[in-house]
């Protein structure tokens, strides 16, 4: 088992921990609840550095273990990551968000064990679907997009470099996810080697995501694709759109906190997914997968649904755009 697969395996079991915890008590969280939940996914044990019987003292450091912890909470993933000598793949809320995160209802679930397929459709006949949890592939629906042509690494890159700007996250919404790659930022992605970039014989293979948060860029990128056609009149486009790109590697099995439904275009590659209900549905609900092709359109819940993503074809370059509406 490599280290990237432990480390993963180790925050799950510490979610778990904390998520069981909160089911157990059958009532919302407080404080308390997530450090003490805490403090069992950890395995920690009172110091003994004070009298039993001093209680102002275990007041006081109880008080400063709870501060403490909600000011260490976001930096347990740089910590994991020094430890084991790695970078994991979850953003530095994501405890915080998991042990917080409301009780699923097991009806988004429950009997689901595949996407809906639609060919591609108009407004008129997607209104029953557009505000499902169900995940829905729409074939075909954005193959005549000039994006399917145009967008590749090469593209992306002349016009990042052209709004050297962009290359910087200003602001915490513009995210630059590196999965599993050896990349800090998105202009380190840009500098990889046309060999690399190409994913030739003997390269690394990567897989990157990021926010493109600079105006005069997302203006750009708009040009080569619209609203999808088939989304209700009243679906606002944000003003942040994802794209993610690459070979092999993909997004590891997360949930997103998000505000709003989540759509995607697969432009180039094929794209397999995992979906999997929230642990309280497990005895309900079941995991599946399946793959989206180029032209596909693709919604799903992903505030519901865990959900993980891979270049199913070996050496296969995928590329995605990805926004929100609702």
């Amino acid at each position: 088992m490599d280290r990237v697969k432990l480390c993963d395996q180790i925050l799950l079991q510490k979610l778990h921990l904390l998520s069981n915890e909160v089911l157990r008590t059958n009532r919302g969280i407080t404080e308390r609840d997530m450090e003490e939940a805490f403090k069992q996914s950890i395995g920690y044990r009172a110091p003994r550095f004070f009298p039993q019987n001093d209680g102002i003292l275990a007041i006081v450091y109880s008080a400063i273990f709870v501060v403490v912890l909600f000011i260490i909470t976001p930096f347990l993933t740089g910590f994991l990551e020094l430890a084991l000598g790695m970078r994991c793949i979850v953003p530095n809320n994501y405890l915080i968000w998991e042990a917080t995160r409301p009780v699923s209802n097991c009806d988004f679930c429950r009997g689901v064990d595949r996407p809906i397929i639609l060919q591609n459709l108009t407004r008129e006949e997607f209104h029953p679907y557009a505000y499902s949890s169900r995940p829905i592939i729409i074939k075909r629906a954005v193959s005549h997009w000039p994006a399917v042509r145009a967008l590749n690494y090469t593209f992306l890159k002349d016009l990042y470099l052209k709004h050297p700007a962009a290359l910087d996250n200003l602001h915490e919404d513009c995210q630059f996810l590196h999965f599993k790659s050896n990349f800090q930022t998105l202009r380190d992605v840009f500098r990889m080697s046309d060999e690399r970039a190409e994913f030739r014989a003997g390269q690394q293979p990567w897989y990157v995501g990021w926010s493109n948060c600079n105006p005069a860029v997302l203006a750009e990128l708009r040009k080569l694709y619209p609203k999808p056609h088939f989304l209700p009149d009243d679906a606002e486009m944000p003003n942040t759109d994802f794209v993610f790109l690459g070979y092999e590697q993909g997004a590891v099995m997360h949930i997103d906190y998000i505000p709003r439904l989540m759509w995607q275009a697969q432009l180039r590659g094929n794209k397999s997914w995992i979906l999997a209900p929230t642990p309280e549905c497990d005895a309900e609900c079941r995991s599946f997968s399946f793959y989206v092709e180029p032209g596909d359109a693709l919604l799903v819940d992903t505030r519901l649904w865990y959900h993980g993503t891979f270049i199913h074809s070996k050496g296969e370059f995928s590329l995605t755009i990805q926004s929100e509406y609702g």
